[in-house]
């Protein structure tokens, strides 16, 4: 079995000095929900074997924030193909990962995450709110073997379900 983890990088900071959209970092609330989701995805006990994300800076400090806060110990690999990729485009990276991996952690952006999650379990209407994750699973033994319609949806969590929840921010 392959497992998808996608998540979605945090809420970002519009009224930053940035030069480019590339370059923009995240807000307070933002860098609060990405360790949030690092330190719920530690207590679930389903880190990834592996981390590959955007190198915009959001999606940087989104990863770098969650691996802290959930003391994940996973290589990371910046990748400038997820930034404006597009869901088919994820799906070729995916296939080429190396098959010694059973779980992926790929963070990104919007739309593509929401279009990717969508194309991967042949359906459905997803949003993918910032910093959210959502969790599909694949009968394969290959990362070659992922494909559309093939994925099932085991699971999403948003920061605000988490605090609804009760679940400790860690401010």
């Amino acid at each position: 079995m392959k497992r998808v983890i996608l998540l979605r990088h945090a809420k970002s900071d519009w009224s930053a000095e940035h030069a480019n959209d590339h370059d923009r970092p995240l807000n307070k609330r933002g860098r609060r929900a990405a360790a949030m989701m690092g330190r719920y995805l530690a207590g679930i006990e389903q880190l990834p074997d592996r981390v590959i994300s955007s190198t915009a800076l959001r999606a940087r400090d989104t990863v770098d924030r969650a691996g802290a806060a959930g003391g994940w110990d996973r290589p990371v690999r910046w990748s400038a193909e997820l930034y404006e990729a597009t869901p088919d485009a994820v799906l070729e990276l995916i296939r080429t990962e190396d098959d010694t991996a059973t779980s992926l952690l790929l963070a990104g952006h919007e739309p593509t995450w929401s279009l990717l999650a969508e194309m991967l379990i042949g359906g459905g209407n997803l949003r993918i709110p910032t910093a959210a994750m959502l969790r599909v699973d694949f009968a394969a033994s290959s990362w070659r073997d992922v494909d559309v319609a093939t994925g099932t949806l085991i699971w999403q969590v948003t920061p605000k379900l988490l605090e609804r929840l009760g679940f400790d921010a860690g401010d």
